[in-house]
């Protein structure tokens, strides 16, 4: 195996001629034998993205020549469209706020256009990593750019999923309008429903926590670019931040703009916190529906019995026959991990100090999992589980005959004093509320009040 030999200020390392990435890289490498995924690959599509913009604009004010400009776009397409993958293996979780992952995209775009400029990998004298690809920025500036950037892309992915997931609800709403039930509150009987109305405010639950999405996404698009170290623009040339910002909105066709205070965009974290916030609430009322599934299709004998989930695998090793609600467990399971990736999301936030929070890796590794988990968690409700699930009509209307609690809107006509006596000799001896009720001398020769009376029990 063929190496070269790479130095800096540290010393030398010996690197695989083969590679594209250089010595920044290979020191992670060594260093980060964290067990989580490499840095995920839309995170460093977006870093490259802003190579390429940044090349555009560098060029534009002679800061780089027309050549490097051009082979620096070029390279930075290519790992954009999947052509060098395999050169980026630094996991999520590491120290340097980002470094090595800006510095691992920086040394595979040098070296692909040293490559494209007829020269050998490593020859940074005729593009330089740092000087020419890297020119007029910082980690401090590109990786937090480029995180928010991937945050905005993937959340618009989960915002479609989770629009197909609440149509499925509403169309379960309509289905059940008309399946009357039992409501029922801290799990006694209360008072009757419909299961349309179940489903339609597990619907509405959902809408909400999409418009809470649809809120904070656009602070993703405030980005401290062009702050370079601290957010004082330092070694930025004069008008490269108009440039940049010009090339970035081309690229996305989205309004991608600087914060207000670049130094404040640099070191506070805050936007992340609020979309996790978002995540977390959307993961907290996705796990309740999932409960509220699992209990009203529970039994099937000695259970609720409601509703009946489509059967999706067998449900023991040992009890033939038993089918269990895996897809609302695993949605409940997803939304444990996401409410604790919430918490390290915060916890990273506010332990940043001074000009630079240095644990932005750590809290994209858990915004991009929360996000993609949800993601899929709203895929597999929609495909795997709610449009196949079917109404227990006639258990639905057993037990809402059967329950005491219906002479609840009875209490206007009886009183709730009445009511409460009639409840408790039904629970007592068994018979039937409206039998008690009908043998009761209740009504006198108010005609009105029997007429409403009758209305309500048949």
């Amino acid at each position: 195996m063929k190496n070269r030999i790479e130095k800096d200020s540290i010393g030398e390392v010996a690197i695989n001629q083969n590679k594209y990435f250089g010595i920044n890289t290979q020191r992670a490498l060594n260093n980060f034998q964290v067990r989580v995924n490499s840095t995920d690959l839309e995170l460093i599509k977006q870093i490259a993205q802003i190579k390429r913009a940044a090349a555009m604009a560098n060029e534009k004010l002679a800061r780089i020549s027309p050549e490097k400009s051009k082979v620096i776009q070029q390279a930075a397409q290519e790992i954009i469209s999947g052509q060098f993958d395999n050169q980026f293996t630094i996991p999520e979780i590491q120290g340097g706020a980002g470094t090595s992952t800006n510095m691992n995209v920086n040394e595979v775009i040098a070296n692909r256009g040293l490559e494209i400029l007829h020269h050998q990998h490593g020859e940074y004298q005729y593009l330089s990593p740092q000087d020419d690809v890297n020119a007029g920025q910082s980690t401090n500036d590109v990786y937090p750019s480029a995180g928010k950037l991937t945050i905005y892309l993937k959340t618009q992915v989960l915002e479609e999923e989770l629009l197909k997931l609440i149509k499925a609800l509403q169309q379960k709403g309509l289905e059940f309008k008309d399946v009357s039930k039992i409501g029922r509150t801290q799990l006694q009987e209360a008072v009757p429903t419909t299961l349309g109305n179940t489903f339609n405010a597990f619907a509405d639950g959902l809408k909400r926590c999409l418009y809470r999405l649809k809120m904070n996404l656009p602070a993703m698009l405030e980005l401290n670019l062009g702050g370079t170290a601290i957010g004082t623009g330092v070694n930025t040339s004069k008008g490269y931040q108009d440039l940049l910002y010009s090339q970035l909105q081309k690229i996305y066709q989205v309004d991608a703009h600087p914060a207000f205070d670049l130094i404040d965009g640099t070191q506070n974290l805050d936007s992340f916190v609020q979309i996790s916030g978002s995540l977390k609430a959307l993961a907290v009322t996705m796990s309740k529906m999932s409960h509220d599934l699992r209990l009203l299709s529970s039994g099937p004998r000695s259970g609720f019995n409601e509703i009946h989930l489509p059967a999706r695998q067998a449900g023991s090793s040992i009890m033939p026959g038993k089918v269990n609600p895996v897809i609302p467990e695993v949605v409940s399971q997803i939304a444990f991990q996401v409410i604790g990736n919430d918490t390290t999301v915060t916890l990273a936030a506010e332990s940043g100090e001074l000009e630079l929070n240095a644990f932005e890796p750590v809290i994209f590794h858990n915004l991009f999992e929360s996000i993609e988990l949800l993601k899929n968690a709203c895929q597999m409700l929609t495909t795997e589980c709610i449009p196949g699930i079917k109404a227990n009509k006639a258990k639905c209307q057993h037990d809402l005959d059967k329950s005491v609690e219906t002479v609840t809107k009875l209490t206007p006509i009886i009183g709730y004093e009445t009511a409460s006596e009639v409840v408790t000799e039904s629970l007592k001896t068994g018979v039937d509320v409206y039998k008690l009720l009908r043998k009761k001398n209740l009504f006198s020769n108010d005609k009105e009040t029997t007429k409403k009376l009758n209305e309500v029990l048949n």
